[in-house]
């Protein structure tokens, strides 16, 4: 998939979009309806029932996570859903580079580290209509112990108090822990798997890892390899 970013128009501060996110093309793919599909799905399964969170997981690297989180987030806000899009994954984080933003901001590591400030302070808002932003604002030294704060959680509270729904994209399971911690504070997971590369193995762990950890599984999404 050519994921190469969309030159910004000319006015200043827009974000460059980058063309994986293929909710945002008019034409009628594959692509774009399998996850139009899911946004039917999430809605019927998840947001209806009075669910506002969602962590996206994948048991290792190279599925498609990213793409995922971003388009569904994307196709929510289509339909009027107000969504936040968090770049939970600070190991290798890529969402600025499907949103790429026209200078370098902070996020959600700044936030984590300042332990007070208020949270839409690190939120960028409206980069799509309903949707909003909190990129991941660099790789720290200590992603695990940041994920583990009360500020994380305290972010958290605040997303599903101002937000409909909030999506937020996590590292590979099989690298860290990152990704249970987030699910686990979310309280709600969607795993994502490619075919012909993720072993069913590999998400039956996944799976049994996250309900240990108390977070519900709500379903699997297979990516074309």
């Amino acid at each position: 998939m050519d994921d190469s970013p969309i030159p910004p128009g000319a006015e200043q501060g827009e974000f460059a979009l980058s063309k994986a996110l293929v909710t945002l093309t008019s034409e009628v793919t594959a692509a774009a309806e399998a996850l139009r599909a899911l946004r039917t799905y999430v809605m019927a399964q998840h947001l209806e029932k009075g669910r506002r969170a969602l962590a996206i997981c994948a048991p290792t690297s190279g599925v498609g996570c990213s793409t995922v989180a971003a388009n569904l987030a994307v196709s929510l806000s289509q339909i009027g859903v107000k969504t936040l899009l968090i770049d939970a994954n600070l190991r290798h984080p890529v969402l600025d580079q499907l949103f790429v933003p026209p200078e370098p901001v902070e996020g959600l590591q700044q936030c984590l580290r300042s332990g007070a400030g208020h949270f839409g302070d690190y939120i960028e808002s409206d980069v799509l209509p309903d949707l909003s932003i909190m990129f991941a604002g660099g790789v720290p030294e200590n992603p695990q112990e940041l994920l583990a704060t009360g500020r994380f959680e305290e972010l958290m509270n605040f997303c599903l108090r101002d937000f409909q729904m909030t999506i937020l994209d996590t590292p590979p399971a099989n690298n860290c822990s990152d990704s249970r911690r987030v699910s686990t504070v979310a309280g709600y997971s969607l795993i994502v798997s490619r075919r012909n590369k993720t072993l069913v193995n590999d998400v039956k762990t996944l799976i049994s890892q996250l309900e240990n950890e108390r977070a519900r599984v709500v379903g699997t999404v297979l990516t074309e390899g």
